[in-house]
């Protein structure tokens, strides 16, 4: 009952977000598809949580012969970090069966871990040292892709604004893809829950 409950809750948060689609159901992985150590997901009272080892759990949509795919977007999750908990939320990546995503970037989830990389940050592009929320409490990350622009939220304050450069190559950039969750290592619990989406004209 308290999982029914919690799922009406953030479906009806979402209704109130005008063209904001849910990613999570708030009862199932269903849309998403983990490459390794698969128990480290679980979902429990309406919520997805991570444990470490290392792990990354994709979105890849309803319909497995059309693999989601996002350009430009606005996309919203509530995060609870425990202490000493280290995830990330990567975006224009792709699935791969094991290691970490090689495309895309990852915007960093850490509020207390010995990586002094906080939360918000594009992680090896742009470094936020404060971190925006504490841990053991829940909190809004957003960030915004609109061509070329990126732009990070934490709590509807914005963090900063990122301007991709011409000529980046590599998978390493802005493109196209997908959404990613990061378990990171053993010792580390993060919560996720309301992961929407709006795609951006």
């Amino acid at each position: 009952m308290l999982v029914a409950l919690l799922a009406c809750a953030a479906t009806t948060a979402i209704a109130e977000e005008p063209g904001f689609e849910t990613l999570f159901d708030g009862k199932s992985l269903a849309g998403w598809k983990v490459n390794e150590n698969p128990a480290g997901w679980k979902v429990v009272d309406g919520e997805i949580v991570c444990l470490g080892p290392r792990s990354h759990l994709f979105y890849v949509g309803p319909d497995a012969a059309k693999p989601a795919d996002f350009k430009d977007f606005h996309f919203k999750a509530d995060v609870l970090t425990k202490p000493n908990a280290n995830s990330g939320i990567f975006f224009h990546t792709a699935f791969q069966p094991e290691g970490w995503p090689a495309k895309g970037y990852e915007m960093q989830v850490n509020n207390s871990h010995k990586d002094p990389v906080r939360t918000g940050s594009i992680y090896n592009v742009v470094k936020n040292f404060i971190p925006p929320a504490p841990d053991n409490e829940w909190f809004t990350e957003e960030v915004m892709v609109k061509g070329k622009a990126v732009t990070v939220l934490v709590n509807g304050k914005v963090l900063f604004e990122f301007v991709e450069p011409e000529g980046v190559t590599g998978t390493r950039k802005l493109s196209s893809g997908t959404f990613a969750l990061q378990a990171h290592d053993p010792g580390s619990e993060v919560h996720y829950k309301n992961i929407r989406v709006k795609r951006l004209p």
